[in-house]
């Protein structure tokens, strides 16, 4: 009760110098040892303290509360969940908690995958649920404030980004709507049309650009054989497009796929796609809008990431014996 008294009857500023001296991290627990710390909504100072002093990062509850009334913090501590160390002092602590600097996680999105497979992405890294990703992905009255003709395929760009556990589901998406929005820049958008392509034209080709090859060096060549094809109104003919939204694919294209009429499968409708297939990336989207010079009408794949490009169906069909039939 003395040293109570005693601490009252010097400065305020004597007493924050005493108080963070007094609650400094425990002696004996290693310094930097890294703690995860989560504070609830509407969590009491009082169980926030126990809660610290519990996970070793202060030592005296009495103090630290009231270092945080002295500092007036006492409302200003935002729910989350904080990256801290043993090795903060109290001072550093209560400023982070103010802050609301959450921790964050990395969430990688490769290009190439549909929206079913992002959803599942964001589910495993605790996110957002997969039915949720996918409910908000198809539901067109909430969409249609992106202007987004559709569904959101093929315009969550793929990337790494960082989200604290509290982000919610639409906030995720919108993050990734808007990494697109960046990227596809007011120069792509004039690229676009002149080449006589919508926006969402370019995004269903460089979805398909993007599951035909994951060869940097062919991209715009891929492009090349899809943008010859359609001004000669032929069938693109893309396998990926025969495969998406099959539910009876199971890693072999057969007869019955290609002969199977959906609004995705080139082999049996004119032109592109009614949607993407994918979510494409920079790349492909850049191929889309910039196909290269060439003369080809076909390709096949020569299993080892390339292709056997040709300008007339003979050449082609003596490629796909020889690459794919071995012959």
């Amino acid at each position: 009760m003395a040293m109570i008294f005693l601490c009252i009857t010097v400065t305020t500023g004597s007493l924050m110098l005493w108080m963070v001296s007094f609650i400094k991290t425990p002696v004996g627990i290693t310094p930097y040892q890294p703690v995860a710390f989560t504070v609830s909504a509407g969590q009491h100072l009082s169980t926030i303290a126990q809660n610290l002093k519990d996970q070793d990062l202060i030592s005296n509850l009495i103090a630290f509360k009231l270092y945080a009334r002295i500092k007036k913090a006492t409302t200003q501590i935002k729910a989350g969940e904080y990256e801290m160390n043993t090795g903060m002092n109290p001072e550093a602590i209560l400023s982070l908690l103010i802050s609301g600097k959450h921790k964050l996680y990395r969430f990688t999105v490769p290009e190439g995958l549909n929206m079913e497979e992002i959803a599942l992405l964001a589910q495993e890294a605790g996110l957002c649920s997969r039915q949720q990703f996918l409910a908000l992905c198809n539901e067109l009255e909430w969409i249609n404030q992106f202007e987004i003709p559709g569904t959101l395929e093929g315009y969550l760009f793929p990337d790494t980004y960082f989200f604290s556990k509290e982000t919610d589901c639409k906030t995720l998406i919108k993050k990734m709507l808007s990494t697109f929005n960046k990227t596809f820049n007011e120069k792509w958008k004039t690229r676009a049309k002149e080449i006589g392509l919508s926006v969402h034209e370019i995004v269903i080709l460089a979805s398909i650009i993007e599951k035909e090859t994951g060869n940097q060096k062919e991209r715009s060549i891929i492009s090349s054989v899809f943008h010859n094809r359609l001004k000669l109104h032929m069938r693109i003919e893309s396998d990926p497009t025969v495969i998406y939204g099959v539910s009876d694919y199971y890693g072999r294209i057969r007869y019955k796929h290609l002969r199977r009429v959906t609004p995705y499968n080139t082999y049996q409708i004119d032109g592109l796609p009614i949607g993407p297939i994918a979510n494409p990336g920079a790349q492909s989207l850049k191929a889309a809008l910039y196909p290269a010079q060439t003369d080809y009408l076909y390709f096949v794949s020569k299993n080892d990431t390339t292709h056997q490009f040709s300008t007339n169906l003979e050449d082609h069909n003596k490629a796909v014996k020889k690459y794919q039939l071995n012959q």
